[in-house]
């Protein structure tokens, strides 16, 4: 026990001294990896900090009046500002990093969907990044109404159920769920539509969609020949 001892300390002691000659004969270029890092560190937290917290602040005070006329359904005003404070579109483009900037996203998306200019809701929505369930999932069902709009129902399909599937809730589950069987009635796709809406009875019973869940059954069993 003593000799494996002996062995394994004179192994760490190699080691070190290894670790040291490399450190001595590396010195210069250690020191520079490490400067770098710092810089690297410190632009980071600079960034951050200073520019990015500096663009929210600017872009909560332009979003506000934005945001007002896209409540109003003001939606051209909205979109495109009203001469003195900038739209939608500018302040999503100029504060793109900043959270206000993404969400300014969210509604240009939202207010180009309103206004039937459905491509660029598209656009829109799918460069916003979600930072809560609900928007997430609304985002992606209005992109399947876009899509739904431009008779693209595969694509309109498939949006309905990834948003059906972002964090499954109470309030927006139902609605995309509700969605996505209405689609698939269009498309004639009576059993899966069927299927669709017993997810909806089942597992959503006391949503306002899932306690109209029977008569959107009855009728796509009917649509069916069933």
């Amino acid at each position: 026990m003593a000799e494996n001892q002996h062995d394994q300390d004179q192994a760490v002691q190699e080691v070190l001294g290894k670790t040291e000659e490399f450190i001595q004969g590396n010195r210069k270029s250690l020191s520079i990896i490490v400067g770098a890092l710092v810089i690297a560190v410190g632009g980071y937290l600079f960034y951050q900090k200073v520019y990015v917290a500096g663009k929210e602040r600017e872009a909560q005070a332009v979003l506000f009046h934005a945001e007002q006329y896209f409540k109003n359904d003001s939606l051209k005003l909205a979109i495109n500002g009203d001469g003195n404070n900038p739209g939608l579109v500018e302040i999503a483009s100029d504060y793109a990093v900043s959270p206000s900037g993404n969400l300014a996203k969210y509604y240009l998306g939202m207010a180009y969907l309103k206004n039937k200019e459905y491509d660029n809701a598209i656009e829109a929505l799918k460069s916003y990044d979600a930072n809560d369930h609900m928007t997430g999932s609304l985002a992606m069902g209005a992109i399947g109404d876009a899509y739904l709009e431009l008779n693209n129902t595969d694509e309109a399909l498939s949006y309905y159920e990834k948003a059906s599937k972002e964090h499954p809730n109470n309030f927006t589950t139902p609605i995309m769920l509700m969605k996505r069987g209405i689609a698939l009635e269009n498309k004639g796709d009576y059993k899966e539509a069927v299927k669709v809406y017993e997810t909806l009875r089942k597992d959503y019973p006391s949503s306002t969609e899932g306690t109209q869940a029977d008569k959107y059954i009855a009728r796509a069993n009917a649509m069916a020949g069933e």
